[in-house]
């Protein structure tokens, strides 16, 4: 057995996050799994290492709790995202019926028709801010109509995303200052997203519809509701701003897709793998176990690094370098196995969406200041403002059904 390197490295100061590829590299650098003493847990910053674990919820457990620290474990300990099959099975049917192909092949009209709208004004303004102005919009305005919470809980959804993912790090002040946030969620979820307060036939609604079936306990509800909040927003709007960022600073990559479309989706695939919207994940060791000549005892907590194991040179050759011509379809960004992210393919729909109708009106981005949003588990932009050189061609409807 190989003795288990360890690192000193803090992932979770300002400047580590962010631009935590240096760390990586140097965590990837020192083997398949990597001791980080200051957490007091087991790193995986390699590919393989991390897309074996995350299929594996046999030996690699969520229903200990996923996060860093063992306060929002213990609360949130049965919830979808921290629990395991059969529970989660069961739980995941019913969350993802709204996302059925089908409901989603209905949604996607609405979908472009509304990015076709936003982009047109912004392109025209010459200049805005593709963090807030532009990828905020389409998943905030679409996602709060369809989980049907209302006003009251429309205006809170930004905020209380990023606190949940905040408070899923280690007990630093970032966590201690989400904790309030979240559990102001959690009462806005218990007492006022009910029956009589949603909007009828919301996905919210469809919850507590399927409990009256005895698909679920009513009182799993609540916290299902929150995993319509939360995770269907801020991940969609980091992926949607760090794409725009990643072309303002490849112009090249932008002609690429510009002079040929169908890479649309491989675009979206490569700026997820570049700069995945969700850094990290842990999971509990059930057993003993060898990785890669490691011995790993059970109930270690292991971190999988998501946004490490995207860039492994030894999965993805030159892996810092945006390429619309790559086809990263099996990156890790929306997890994998049992807990694969369940709205993908909404966010996949909502990204394409605003691609497509920035193609024909755009054909440069220009940079005018970029921000990172600091968040303990997230990684993305809070300021993107670019200035945009508008095309003078056809309009992104008209060329979308050319391609079509």
């Amino acid at each position: 057995m190989k003795k288990i390197p360890a690192s000193d490295i803090d992932l979770f100061t300002d400047q580590s996050l962010a631009d935590p590829y240096p760390l990586y590299q140097e965590l990837r650098d020192l083997g398949a799994v990597v001791e980080i003493e200051r957490n007091g847990m087991y790193a995986f910053p390699r590919y393989r290492e991390v897309r074996e674990a995350s299929g594996n919820w046999q030996v690699f457990t969520s229903a200990k709790g996923v996060m860093m620290n063992d306060q929002v474990n213990s609360a949130l300990e049965g919830v979808t995202l921290c629990s395991d099959p059969p529970e989660h099975t069961r739980m995941r049917q019913v969350l993802g019926r709204p996302m059925r192909p089908e409901k989603l092949r209905e949604l996607t009209p609405r979908v472009e028709q509304e990015a076709e709208r936003v982009v047109e004004r912004l392109v025209g303004q010459g200049s805005f801010d593709a963090a807030t102005e532009l990828a905020e919009r389409l998943p905030l305005d679409i996602v709060s109509e369809l989980v049907g919470l209302g006003n009251a809980g429309r205006a809170h959804m930004l905020e209380w995303a990023a606190a949940t993912f905040d408070a899923q790090g280690p007990m630093n002040p970032r966590t201690i200052a989400a904790l309030p946030k979240m559990d102001e969620m959690v009462a806005f979820a218990l007492n006022e997203a009910k029956p009589g307060t949603l909007k009828p036939n919301g996905w919210a609604a469809q919850l507590y519809a399927a409990a009256e079936q005895g698909d679920l306990p009513v009182e799993k509800c609540p916290f299902m509701t929150i995993d319509y909040i939360a995770p269907s927003l801020d991940t969609t709007i980091y992926a949607i701003s760090s794409a725009i960022h990643l072309f303002a600073r490849n112009p090249e990559q932008w002609d690429v897709l510009r002079a040929d479309p169908s890479l649309v989706p491989h675009a979206i695939n490569e700026a997820l793998r570049l700069e995945s919207p969700v850094q990290r994940f842990t999971r509990l060791l059930t057993q003993d176990s060898e990785i890669d000549g490691y011995p790993l005892p059970a109930g270690s907590r292991v971190v999988l690094l998501y946004g490490s194991a995207n860039r492994d040179e030894r999965k993805y050759p030159d892996p810092d370098r945006f390429d619309v011509r790559r086809k990263p379809s099996d990156h890790l960004a929306f997890g994998r196995g049992e807990h694969v992210c369940i709205g993908m393919n909404l966010a996949r729909i909502e990204m394409r969406a605003l691609l497509e109708a920035l193609l024909p009106r755009v054909s440069r981005f220009e940079l005018l200041k970029a921000e990172p949003a600091l968040n303990n588990t997230l990684r993305g932009l809070g300021t993107c403002r670019v200035r945009v050189s508008r095309h003078s061609g056809s309009g992104g409807v008209e060329a979308r059904r050319r391609r079509r």
